[in-house]
């Protein structure tokens, strides 16, 4: 399944995915705050909000939120969860809506563990399009890192290559101080000044069906054949049980990067 096509998976199950999905650290809002105006009176387009994971945090902030949602399914619980707040779901993808938007309308862009499934050739230029002059673009990352149950990660690899053909033989987790600072298109384009990066870390636990249900939440198990998911599933709360006491942590490790657009054209 191409990346354009997973990207809409996450709309199948809605209310799993609000239910399971984990938010995140306080102390990425606190920083939105001081790098990028995070304030009453700020107007916030997020892409991919999800239902609401990071959209909440930002409302509580005083802030009014257009939230692009591609999924339907998602759009819908998302109006849910925000009903009475300063929220307006959008149900389109980025790509086309930022066509349309206002131009010069936002404080700030931000994209929480969306932003990768935007199109690289056009979405730098798509939010410049639809941010102020000195508008800030916020895009936050998510990566498993080791740490936590780390001896559960390594051996649940034996589950992934019998059951997941994409799956690379002998894969194992990396050490959050080992992965570098994720760059793209953005960190080249004149159209934005140089970005700002902070790192969060965060574990979270699980019991069995809490992480399958976590599971059943990424793209690339949704994906999977059903009769492969089941017995990855199989596996992996077997593991879980046999093994662990029915609990494992999972270490997660965030990354925050804030760029401005320059303050006139005549920078």
């Amino acid at each position: 399944m191409a990346d354009r096509e997973l990207r809409t998976i996450f709309d199948e199950d809605a209310e799993l995915y609000d239910r399971c999905r984990p938010g995140y650290p306080e102390t990425i809002f606190d920083d939105l705050a001081e790098l990028a105006g995070l304030a009453p009176g700020r107007r916030v387009v997020e892409i991919g909000p999800g239902t609401g994971q990071a959209t909440r945090r930002l409302v509580a902030h005083g802030t009014e939120v257009v939230a692009v949602e591609l999924g339907a399914n998602l759009a819908a619980v998302l109006r849910e969860r925000t009903a009475g707040q300063p929220v307006e779901v959008v149900e389109a993808a980025f790509e086309h809506w930022s066509a349309g938007a206002p131009v010069a309308s936002a404080d700030l862009v931000a994209s929480f563990t969306a932003w990768h499934w935007l199109d690289p050739g056009i979405r730098g230029e798509r939010v410049a399009r639809v941010l102020r002059p000195g508008g800030a673009l916020a895009t936050v990352t998510t990566e498993h890192v080791l740490g936590g149950t780390a001896d559960f990660f390594a051996h649940v690899q034996d589950c992934y290559e019998r059951w997941d053909p994409a799956t690379p033989p002998g894969l194992r987790l990396t050490p959050a101080d080992d992965i570098a600072p994720i760059t793209d298109e953005v960190d080249d384009s004149p159209l934005f000044q140089p970005a700002v990066r902070r790192r969060y870390r965060a574990d979270v636990t699980y019991d069995r069906q809490g992480y399958l249900d976590l599971l059943s939440t990424y793209s690339g198990h949704r994906a999977l054949r059903p009769d492969l998911r089941r017995g990855l599933f199989d596996c992996i709360g077997g593991l879980i049980d046999g093994r662990y006491g029915g609990h494992i942590t999972k270490a997660y490790l965030y990354e925050l990067r804030v760029t401005r657009t320059w303050p006139s054209k005549s920078h």
